[in-house]
């Protein structure tokens, strides 16, 4: 039988007589996270980019599958609002990023906006592409290699996605897998190998898609080997949310496009 707490009703504590002014709570600029169940690196990502307690990142998890493919993408859908609404319901929040670079491509950012908007209207949403777009756009960026963790029905979505939106491809490179779990173990010296091997001299920038890849790891390092920017999915969603939020000041240590 559970047992019940034996509450004395006439306890009385001693009232705090300082007086106090409320803030408006902890960080200046606020960014609401929302993070698939099974990746690893997007959050740890924004806490490592993160410059200091100005900027608070309040994060939730959305349920995703084990594989990432085209038909399992857009299974999270249903979930995203209500993943939403956990976040600081009844706080204020000045961007939402939805980090999954081919859930946006495959579902829409449209449709990400729509299932965030839900719960959360007229809050501006952030996405790894939309993102890496801007971003690319920001760096003057028209020809570009890419490196993907994905299989080849998910990378030609992807493929398809930057044409459409402008952007000229010289080489597509992929590590080709579908196991999210296998993307996550991907170490980030493998990543920079590959993306040496991705480069291309005719391009203008390298960039590394997917949010559950150590890509900003080596991001710096990649663009002082190749002599050209990096943009990769998760470093290219903190800047652009740190841009909305007011914060304005160059981030040193994950490659060029956090310092503009």
């Amino acid at each position: 039988m559970e047992q019940l707490l034996n509450i004395n009703t006439s306890f009385k504590s001693t009232p705090v007589t300082s007086q106090f002014t409320p803030d408006e709570g902890p960080g200046k600029h606020r960014i609401g996270l929302v993070v698939l169940s099974n990746d690893y690196a997007a959050e740890q990502d924004f806490i490592s980019a993160r410059p200091n307690d100005d900027v608070a990142i309040f994060v939730t998890r959305v349920p995703n599958t084990s594989d990432c493919t085209l038909d399992s993408l857009p299974k999270m859908a249903p979930f995203i609002t209500k993943a939403t609404e956990l976040i600081v319901p009844e706080g204020r929040l000045d961007t939402i990023a939805y980090a999954c670079t081919s859930g946006t491509v495959v579902m829409g950012y449209e449709k990400i906006c729509e299932k965030i908007h839900a719960v959360r209207p007229n809050i501006p949403v952030v996405t790894p592409i939309t993102a890496s777009l801007k971003a690319l756009n920001c760096l003057n960026a028209k020809k570009i290699a890419v490196l993907t963790p994905y299989e080849d029905n998910v990378n030609s979505a992807i493929a398809s996605h930057l044409q459409s939106s402008g952007v000229e491809i010289s080489a597509f490179s992929s590590f080709l897998i579908e196991d999210n779990e296998i993307m996550a173990a991907l170490p980030p010296e493998a990543i920079f190998e590959a993306a040496i091997e991705a480069n291309r001299p005719d391009s203008d920038a390298l960039f590394i898609s997917c949010t559950a890849i150590r890509a900003l790891k080596v991001a710096e390092r990649i663009e002082k080997e190749i002599g050209k920017p990096v943009i990769t999915a998760n470093q290219a969603m903190i800047w652009e949310t740190l841009r909305i939020s007011g914060y304005t000041k160059p981030i040193i240590g994950f490659g060029q496009i956090l310092q503009q």
